[in-house]
């Protein structure tokens, strides 16, 4: 049995995936799988970049795009124009377990209380990533889309870069919510949003079956009781915050189980990212999208 690797990022993302690992689902299935963190990027120095072209859309997926591993998520947004630049013939095969949610967030002593305080202030986000995207969704929202200014931070987190003074709103995830709360930093806005399953043609749609069949049962177990896997999320912050379990709020963790990627959605989406100029507007469903991979569970 060949091992299948599959390239891991932040708890929030692949909290299931290190559940069905641990509780030795994906043995049951009969695979062998490996999880393979995702590189920390270098934190060189502070660069603030003023448009999404300067950026790779591969710039943090490097592993896969590598041929190091054969199956990664991230925002479905992002997963749609990485299937359109993958030189490795990688497409999303399903809508991923994660449904991660962004906020906009302020320091304390920050004048912007709402939404529309922010015309024409630059929010840090990480360029075709979930907060690039979740942030032009939502400030469009409450504001002329002249008035949404983004700006990719490299080379610090966002959340340093905050509360340094570098800028003064970024996009955070989990655990970073939590973390800016208690430090009493403001949310202006919040909002949930659906992943996706990106893998190459190593991955048989009886591999992803059985890849599936566990993560659905670590869903499962999530939903039992989430307490006893917090301290992924704890331990990610560590050094940054002392969190604890009670400063993060379980409905900000939702999981849900694996499923096809619907051609509806991909042109709703596709428009819409299309209309920011952030992909070919004339992409096509399957040459982006693979749905015989995906096996229904029900």
């Amino acid at each position: 049995m060949s091992t299948i690797k599959i390239e891991t990022h932040a708890a929030v993302f692949y909290l299931p995936y290190f559940v069905a690992r641990d509780k030795g689902y994906f043995a049951d299935e009969g695979l062998d799988v490996e999880l393979v963190p995702k590189p920390a990027p270098p934190e060189d120095g502070l660069e603030l970049i003023e448009e999404p072209a300067a950026q790779d859309s591969f710039h943090t997926f490097t592993l896969f795009e590598s041929g190091t591993t054969q199956l990664y998520n991230a925002c479905e947004w992002g997963q749609l124009r990485r299937s359109q630049d993958s030189n490795r013939g990688g497409r999303v095969v399903a809508r991923r377990a994660a449904v991660a949610s962004q906020a906009i967030v302020v320091r304390g002593d920050s004048p912007h209380n709402v939404p529309t305080d922010l015309a024409g202030v630059p929010v840090g986000v990480n360029f075709h990533h979930g907060s690039h995207y979740l942030v032009l969704q939502t400030l469009e929202g409450f504001l002329p889309r002249t008035d949404i200014k983004l700006l990719g931070v490299k080379g610090k987190s966002r959340l340093d870069a905050l509360a340094d003074g570098d800028i003064e709103a970024v996009a955070l995830m989990e655990p970073w919510i939590s973390v800016a709360e208690k430090r009493g930093y403001k949310v202006l806005a919040e909002a949930h949003y659906f992943g996706a399953e990106v893998a190459d043609d190593a991955i048989s749609p009886d591999d992803f079956d059985r890849i599936n069949r566990a993560v659905s049962r670590a869903v499962d177990t999530i939903h039992d009781d989430i307490r006893p896997f917090l301290h992924y999320f704890i331990e990610q912050a560590a050094g940054v915050e002392d969190l604890r379990p009670e400063d993060l709020r379980p409905s900000r963790l939702r999981y849900i189980h694996p499923g096809p990627y619907p051609e509806e959605d991909y042109h709703r989406i596709l428009d819409w990212i299309a209309s920011w100029g952030l992909i070919r507007a004339d992409a096509e469903y399957e040459k982006l999208v693979d749905s015989s991979k995906f096996v229904d569970l029900r």
